[in-house]
């Protein structure tokens, strides 16, 4: 006689629950994401971090560009800022899509590839000082929080691709704001 592992009860013959059901339907794990999309997707684990894995990884995003862009010429700051978003969001919705399916979750909160994507776009031809960086840094997750048109209808699309798009989205949005701020003379 063995202890069932799901109840604890003790029968006298096993229970198979398999038995005529497809291993998904039987309780089988589902397949894992393969180790370079969690890596991407969690922004090498940063999304695993418990309180607000998304601002996390905004703010990592925000100190890695800081620190790469003072290595750079200024006239090469901007290519490589647009370079470097559009790279991690090509990258991004794959790896997204992978995770998403393994764990069965539409949105996963610890995919925050997208909050990185967003905050890179976010941050292109912006002068490298402390209050255009978090001016950024509070649009960016303003704009991705409240998620106004057409952010939200953007995070509709399917797997991977609204998960990172509403994020591009939002960052465009930062962008703007971001420069408009600049022109007018609001944000030095």
């Amino acid at each position: 006689m063995k202890p069932d592992p799901t109840t604890g009860a003790v029968s006298a013959a096993p229970t198979d629950r398999s038995a005529g059901a497809p291993p998904a339907v039987a309780g089988a794990s589902r397949p894992r994401a393969p180790l370079w999309a969690a890596l991407i997707a969690t922004f090498f684990g940063i999304g695993r971090l418990r309180t607000g894995p998304g601002t996390w990884a905004s703010a990592a995003a925000l100190v890695l560009w800081a620190a790469a862009a003072h290595f750079l010429t200024p006239s090469l700051r901007t290519p490589v800022a647009i370079a470097l978003a559009a790279l991690v969001t090509l990258i991004g919705i794959p790896a997204a899509t992978r995770v998403s399916r393994a764990s069965a979750i539409k949105d996963p909160q610890f995919v925050v590839i997208d909050e990185v994507a967003g905050q890179l776009i976010a941050l292109i031809a912006v002068p490298l000082a402390w209050k255009t960086f978090l001016a950024g840094f509070i649009f960016f997750r303003a704009f991705d929080i409240i998620k106004p048109p057409p952010v939200r209808q953007l995070e509709r699309l399917p797997e991977g691709t609204g998960i990172v798009l509403d994020d591009v989205a939002a960052g465009i949005l930062t962008l703007v704001a971001m420069h408009l701020l600049l022109h007018f003379g609001l944000l030095r």
